[in-house]
């Protein structure tokens, strides 16, 4: 033992002799060698521990000066008794040079020795008896398997610890074991002062314990100090070594969080909870923080149901900042053990007024029983079926027992039908009521509501399109139109967009600058003033949507976006783009979109736009500066009217690519028109203040917006609007009236092109309430209100208790009106519910949506004579896709005596072959029996159940469907037609209809087949009906057997091929019932012809349905229905081609009742042929017409037919004109003294042609006329005013017709002509009245001829600049000329003159610029429509292409030879590759463009000089931007130093400087 303790000794002290290679006591700082080995050894010291946590056992981030307190002690000690220790610490630095100088020669002895020890304590175990079992005897010699020595083991000592022994791998391991072999043996042998630690008190191991830790801890400032030199190499970010976990707890339990955060610097740790950080001063004795060598930790007392939350712990330095998250979920075991809640609403909110910029507030008391302290339900707000998020406008407030809703600063934006919901586990309760907002006081009297709902849409970097919705009060006066404001983000400055205010609302905001936000404002103008401006956009950024879409930021307050380009990679120019459309486009812009180009290499591309005017070649760039980034685009400057074409072409780094296909031509105009004013109005008493409204809706409207309502006392005329937000719908319930008055209503109907007119009055209705005390409550309003204000006092359950239902998916459930429904029908008799499928309660009150209006009595007496339905069957999957399925069924058997009018669908998840609970598919019935199952899961099995309602009620479920799996489908071919039916059943024929496929497979259905079978017979006896596919959903099914049963079934096909057969029909016999009567075709006395149908086994609820080719029809401009008692007749207005085709009867609510008839084009004819027969009757006569002379001259005209009615008409014609009863004969007189006095007039010469004019193509005014019955000897006199006009012209008795010509009309010409012919047979005389108006009708004839006669316009360079010109054949001064610019007319100035030379008409441009260029139009008027000649001015003479030259020549002279200088724009040239500068022979200077493109634009200048004057020539080049034609300005001289010109020698410039451009002479 002894020797043992000996030993250890020298094994402690060998070990910090080998490893550190000093003594403890030494002064000396270690090796990083050493550094690295203390590691290592405190590792496995560490391993030894079980002080420290187990999870930081195997981290080397664990900080090894963390140690028990026990450490703090034996430190104390130890600095005790440093003093008296220190001086016999030196003795021990012997053993280091005794390492080297026995470490080679001593190896083999050690070895030797350890194996002879080893053996001798191995046999003195194996040989001695022990009553007790021990621990073995620690070995120190390393052994391989093969039991070969292979080295010896260092024991690590620590404290009270034995030792702990390991295995080196290494050779450097191994010789430092040896090394301290020698260093021990040495020590023992000579060392003997040693011996006297035999006897060691407490004192002594303290003291070593001290002594590691002081040289652990000088290690560890070592570390630190390396750690300083070289920060920068071990900096990091924060890294998570062990993550927070999350936890579920019980109620008033304790939960701890902790985490290991490692990083350089030392991190800043900070908890939160749902991002929100926790401060434990706040709550004290809530929560605990702690941080300890790295180690962080949260700790949570007595959690309760709030402490649920997400909690995040974030940690930061000055490299980085790391986040980790962790759950908290807090159980309540009160909710676990089946704690129903029962939700009551109490002292509810009604309906609301208000007026703009006030504030209101509403709400209600909940009561929840049972109440538990810790649980607060979840309460929601709802505007228009829409979740309320509290905002600057509302707040929400709930007190623990009351739900206020706050609206601040209104707007007409805040009106509509407000709703809470308050929702617990057990369900949820709502109520509902409208909130009407009143527009504010204008600051004009008379002027209009502030328009609402102002929206930005289409944001680009050049544009945004701001539209809005009209408003509902126009001031008394029709609106003008609106005036859009805008205001930059950070900024309180609002400028005005358009200068002229705009109709359509919707306008299109440019000038802004890219990367900035934009709020915007509307204000409505009238003649009276201007509105207030509306409530304020939601903040846009001005970019392009490609560069929102990648960066995706913004500035902080100004919006402002940094964009950057990436660097292309490769040069590849792009391809085209493809898919270009005109998707919008109205009379003031047009909006382009297509697709990028396929090609177009690794760097981002941009587009070029161009625009071509319908039938012509002349393309024209439009964005010249900037491509445009986004595909998608907004020409404005369009000409309305004019239709034009565009393309698109791609653009990069490689160039310009190749231009897309063009459009379709599009006529700039607005394709949006007014909507037709609403149909009727149809008032209805609800309550003592409120009227409910219907009204039709409005023909063929567009993007229809909604309907305002307004309301007038009857005999007022007083109209006020009774909601300021447009309703969508063709109900409203007009609050606010007074109790006992009559009032009339009137609708209009709103989209973004205007508001309609005003539909018709309605008729006038007292305001009182009805029998059934109003379809809603007070409390209700609006577009129907809530279903809970019919059901109030019942709680909505819930299926699955365990979480309410996710409002997102139900939203348009919330709201929904519930017209009509008697809160008697809600019984819960009604429903026979099966446990956790769903809501009864909710699903009772939205049966009404179908059910037409009637009184109270006669719908509770039709619901008591009624029973539920029976559950459908047949459940078929029509659509699979990942989250949805489309399900058909047939309707039950037995319908319980009532119209079935909805359906519900429950479904349920099953897993492992095991069913789940069940839960609601649709809250509001359906009345289609196919219907989409929305938020499913992908590849989940599923089994749904139908019920069907009716006015009775709920009926029971269905049984469990087959199981069906959510998941694609991929087939090509497509799905099975559904909802088959039968009509018409005979003893040979019957009619078979369907309904396409919902799945249609790769390419759309284009045909079906019929199969057909008897019902008895097996399957392989399905035989095709028809062998070629029919494009119909009908079929008639011919030549049966009579009695025989059938069933069928249906395929669709398409290119694919064919697809799934459709679900059998249920089994039907051919056979003809007894009554069976067919549609008869019937033509009255009339000549009306209809069709009748007669139905004996008409039942009460029964009612006649007419279709044509199998699709229902109502009444229509074509047909109208009628219906008396059992009979039914359908009307042809206006028979004719278009209403050919099969026309089919069906009765409802009988058993299978039907007929049809087929109109085909004989048969129609023959039809007309009848109708013309009975509405034209012949009558036959017995005698012919009569005459018998009276008494006194008188004379009667008779005749005698065969038969005639009493409703006969007898007309008398007297030379072709018709007599009336009664007329008398003085009429008849004046007519015969008119015959005669004509028929004297035509026994001389006389007029056959009266005097009329005309005007030449020579603009000479032509008074002619015609006579007849002329002889030699006959005369015509001309006459103007009363005065003889000499005529030099001789009759042409063979034509007849004389003239008068008047050259030059002007004013004076004016007058009244005469022309007078005769002889001795007699005169006639014609006279024309040339004054006034008939003088203006002849003046515009004139201009029309001379503007017909004009030329088309031309472009001449003049001096000063560029003339447009035309010319006529006549110019009048009466001519009215307008000359246009871009469609504008132009205001002359100094710069821009017109006038006339000759017959010229000019323009003149003096210094064009690039703004004058465009389209240029002189317009001539001639009373009507006018004429106009245009040009373009971009580009005349050649069209060279982009590679053609331009050369320019000017002839120079002067003594001294002139130095010659070329200008461009005022900046001296230089001769490169591009431009050519020559001067040769000291006469010929000359200047070329090698290649002409749009950059050599601009004004050229030559500048000739010498020492006795300077001389200059400028010429102005215009390239165009599409086809580079050239424009010159002609060259004018400037004589800088004018009296330098008489000198001799003077430098001489060509007055007309040869312009050659490819040769070509200009």
């Amino acid at each position: 033992m002894e020797i043992y303790r000996k030993f250890l000794k020298i094994n402690k002290t060998a070990q910090r002799i080998v490893l550190f290679g000093i003594s403890p006591w030494n002064k000396l700082k270690p090796w990083p060698s050493i550094l690295r080995t203390e590691d290592s050894v405190q590792a496995k010291a560490d391993t030894m521990s079980g002080s420290i946590p187990f999870y930081q056992k195997h981290h080397r981030h664990y900080d090894r000066g963390y140690r028990s307190r026990e450490t703090e002690s034996a430190i104390s000690q130890y600095q005790q008794s440093s003093s008296s220790y220190s001086s016999r610490s030196s003795k021990s630095t012997q053993g280091v040079c005794l390492i080297k100088q026995w470490i080679l020669t001593d190896m083999c002895m050690f070895l030797h020795d350890c194996s002879i020890r080893a053996a001798t304590y191995t046999a003195l175990d194996e040989g001695g008896i022990r009553p007790l079992p021990t621990r073995a005897n620690p070995t120190y010699l390393a052994m391989d398997k093969e039991n070969q020595i292979i080295g010896y083991v260092v024991p690590i000592f620590r404290g009270s610890r034995e030792f702990e022994s390991g295995l080196s791998d290494t050779e450097e391991a191994r010789a430092k074991e040896s090394a301290g072999y020698l260093a021990r043996r040495d020590l023992f042998t000579s060392g003997m002062e040693l011996e006297r630690t035999e006897h060691k008190s407490r004192r002594t191991v303290m003291r070593e314990s001290a002594e590691r830790i002081s040289l652990s801890k000088r290690i560890h400032e070592n570390e630190e100090y390396h750690k300083r030199l070289n920060e920068d190499s071990l900096m990091h970010t924060p890294e998570f070594v062990i993550k927070p976990r999350s936890h579920t707890v019980w109620e008033k339990q304790c939960v701890r969080l902790h985490c290991t955060i490692t990083g350089w610097p030392e991190p800043r740790v900070v908890w939160y909870k749902n991002n929100v950080s926790i401060d434990p001063m706040a709550h004290p004795g809530k929560y605990k923080l702690e941080s300890s060598y790295n180690v962080h930790s949260l700790e949570i007392n007595r959690c309760d149901f709030d402490d649920t939350a997400q909690y995040r712990v974030s940690a930061m330095n000055s490299k980085g900042e790391n986040a980790a998250y962790a759950s908290v979920v807090v159980k309540m075991p009160c909710l676990e053990y089946g704690v129903t809640f029962e939700t009551h609403i109490v002292e509810k909110f009604g309906v609301a007024f208000g007026r703009e910029g006030e504030t209101l507030s509403f709400g209600c008391n909940v009561i929840i029983y049972p109440s538990l302290q810790r649980f607060q339900p979840e309460i929601e707000w709802y505007r228009d079926d829409k979740l309320l998020v509290p905002s600057k406008w509302m707040q929400t407030h709930w007190s623990g027992d009351r739900a206020t809703l706050t609206l601040t600063h209104l707007n007409k934006e805040d009106e509509g039908l407000y709703t809470l919901r308050v929702i617990t586990k057990s369900g949820f309760e709502t109520h509902s009521a409208y909130v009407f907002v009143r527009d504010c006081d204008g600051e004009v009297e008379g002027a209009p509501g502030a328009p609402l709902d102002v929206q930005c849409q289409e944001a680009n970097k050049d544009y945004i399109i701001v539209t809005w919705k009209q408003p509902a009060v126009d001031g008394g006066s029709h609106i003008l139109g609106y005036f859009v404001d805008r205001c930059e983000v950070g900024t309180t400055h609002w400028s005005q967009c358009n200068d002229t205010p705009v109709k359509f609302a919707r306008f299109p905001v440019t000038g802004l600058v890219e990367g900035r936000s934009y709020t915007f404002r509307v204000r409505a103008v009238n003649k009276a003033g201007m509105s207030h401006p509306s409530r304020v956009s939601e903040p846009v950024a001005a970019m392009d949507p490609a560069d929102r879409a990648r960066k995706g930021t913004s500035a902080p307050w100004t919006g402002q976006i940094i964009v950057t380009e990436e660097e292309p990679v490769e040069g590849v120019v792009p391809g085209r783009p493809c898919d270009l459309s005109v998707i919008e486009a109205t009379k003031n812009y047009v909006v382009l979109s297509w697709k990028p180009p396929g090609e177009k290499g690794h760097e981002g591309v941009m587009y070029y736009v161009e625009k071509c005017v319908s039938g012509t070649d002349t393309w024209q760039r439009v964005n010249t500066e900037i491509p445009v980034k986004s595909p998608r685009f907004a020409l404005f400057d369009l000409a309305e009217g004019k239709s034009y074409c565009f393309r698109v072409r791609c653009c990069n780094s490689a160039g310009v690519g190749e231009p897309s296909e063009p459009t379709e031509a599009t006529t700039v105009g607005d394709k949006l028109d007014i909507p037709s004013a609403p149909g009727r109005v149809v008032p209805t008493r609800n309550t003592d203040t409120s009227v409910v409204v219907s009204w039709e809706a409005s023909r063929n409207a567009k993007e229809l917006v909604g309907y305002y309502i307004e309301s007038s006392v009857t005999g007022s005329n007083a109209w006020e609007p009774c909601n300021n937000k447009p309703v969508k719908g063709t109900r409203f319930i007009c609050h606010g009236l007074t109790t006992g008055e009559t009032y009339v209503f009137r609708v209009r109907a709103v989209n973004a092109a205007g508001i309609s007119d005003f539909s018709q009055e309605s008729e006038a209705i007292e305001v009182k309430a009805a029998i059934a005390n109003g379809i809603e409550r007070a409390e209700g309003g609006g577009q129907g209100g809530h279903p809970s204000s019919l059901n109030e006092g019942k709680q909505c359950k819930r299926g699955n208790v365990g979480s309410p239902e996710p409002t997102h998916k139900r939203e348009p459930e919330i709201a929904k009106p519930a017209e009509n429904w008697s809160s008697e029908s809600c019984t819960p008799d009604c429903i026979e519910m099966e446990p956790g499928t769903g809501s009864a309660d909710n699903r009772k009150c939205s049966l009404n949506s179908s059910v037409e209006p009637e009184t109270a009595e006669e719908h509770e007496r039709g619901r008591r004579g009624s029973a539920s339905p029976a559950p459908p069957y047949g459940i078929t999957v029509l659509e699979s896709v990942r989250d949805s399925m489309v399900l058909a069924w047939k309707q039950p058997t037995f319908i319980g005596g009532a119209d079935i009018t909805g359906y519900f669908i429950d479904y349920r998840e099953v897993i492992g072959g095991v069913p789940g609970k069940w839960h609601e598919a649709n809250i509001k019935s359906i009345s289609d029996r196919a219907y989409r199952v929305s938020d499913l899961k992908e590849n989940m099995l599923y089994q749904f159940q139908l019920r069907a309602a009716n006015m009775a009620g709920v009926g029971i479920p269905s049984q469990p469907s087959d199981v069906f799996r959510c998941e694609e489908w991929t087939i090509a071919v497509p799905g099975p037609p559904h909802d088959l039916q039968i009509q018409e059943v005979r003893r040979d024929a019957l009619v078979l209809l369907w309904k396409p496929p919902v799945y249609q497979g790769r390419d759309a259905v284009n045909g079906y087949y019929v199969d057909i079978k008897e019902a008895d017979a097996d399957f392989e006896m399905w035989r095709g009906f028809n062998e070629k596919a029919t494009e119909k959903r009908h079929m008639k099914i011919k030549d049966l057997k009579e009695g025989e049963s059938y069933v069928f079934r249906v395929r669709a096909q398409n290119k694919a091929g064919v697809g799934k057969a459709s679900d059998t029909t249920e089994p039907v016999k051919a056979v003809t019932k007894p009554g069976t009567s067919e549609i008869v075709v019937d033509v009255d006395d009339d000549g009306v012809i209809s069709l009748n149908f007669q139905c004996s086994e008409l039942t009460p609820d029964s009612k006649f349905i007419w279709s044509k080719n199998y699709e229902e029809m109502s009444d229509s401009d074509r047909m109208t229905m009628d219906t008396k008692g059992n009979k039914s007749k359908a009307t042809f207005k206006t028979p004719s081609e278009e209403d050919l085709g099969i026309y089919s009867c069906v009765v409802t609510h009988t058993d299978g009742v039907s007929a049809s008839y087929t109109i085909t084009e004989e048969g129609l004819k023959d039809l007309l042929k009848i109708s013309h027969e009975h509405k034209f009757p012949i009558i036959p006569l017995k005698s012919e017409l009569a005459v018998e002379l009276l008494e006194k001259g008188r004379v009667r005209f008779w005749l005698h037919a065969e038969k005639i009615s009493a409703n006969g008409k007898v007309e008398y014609v007297f030379n072709d004109n018709m007599i009336s009863q009664g007329e008398s004969s003085s009429s008849y007189r004046r007519k015969s003294e008119f015959q005669r006095k004509e028929w004297h007039r035509k026994q001389g010469p006389h007029f056959v042609e009266y005097l009329s004019y005309e005007v030449t193509p020579e603009c000479c005014v032509r008074l002619k006329c015609k006579v007849g019955n002329m002889k030699k000897d006959s005369v015509a006199l001309w006459y103007k005013d009363g005065r003889e006009i000499k005529v030099n012209e001789k009759l042409d008795f063979s034509e007849g017709v004389l003239t008068l010509e008047i050259a030059q009309i002007s004013k004076k010409d004016a007058g009244v002509y005469e022309v007078v012919v005769k002889d001795d047979r007699g005169k006639d005389t014609s006279t024309l009245n040339l004054t006034d108006q008939g003088f203006k009708d002849l003046m515009n004839q004139v201009f029309s001829v001379i503007a017909n006669s004009s030329t088309q316009l031309k472009i001449q360079s003049t001096e000063e600049g560029i003339r447009l010109y035309t010319f006529v054949s006549y110019y009048n001064d009466e001519l009215h000329v307008t000359w246009h610019h871009k469609d504008a007319a132009i205001a002359f100035t100094d710069r821009i003159k017109s006038g006339v030379v000759g017959e010229q008409l000019w323009l003149q441009i003096s210094e064009p610029t690039e703004k004058d260029k465009g389209k240029y139009a002189i317009e001539f008027f001639d009373g009507k429509g006018g004429l106009r000649r245009t040009v373009e001015l971009a580009g005349q003479g050649l069209q060279p292409s982009q590679r053609e030259a331009l050369n320019l020549t000017c002839n120079i002279s002067g003594d001294p030879m002139p130095e010659v200088t070329w200008l461009k724009n005022e900046r001296e040239m230089v001769s490169d590759d591009h431009y050519i500068l020559k001067f040769e022979s000291g006469k010929f200077a000359s200047f070329t463009i090698t290649s002409v493109n749009t950059s050599d634009s601009g004004k050229y200048s030559i500048l000739v000089k010498n020492k006795y004057g300077t001389e200059s020539g400028d010429f102005t080049c215009l390239v165009d931007v599409l086809f580079p034609h050239v424009v010159f300005s002609p060259p004018h001289c400037t004589s800088l130093h004018p009296e330098s010109c008489i000198r001799d020698g003077d430098v001489i410039l060509s007055p007309e400087p040869s312009t050659r451009l490819n040769g070509h002479q200009l």
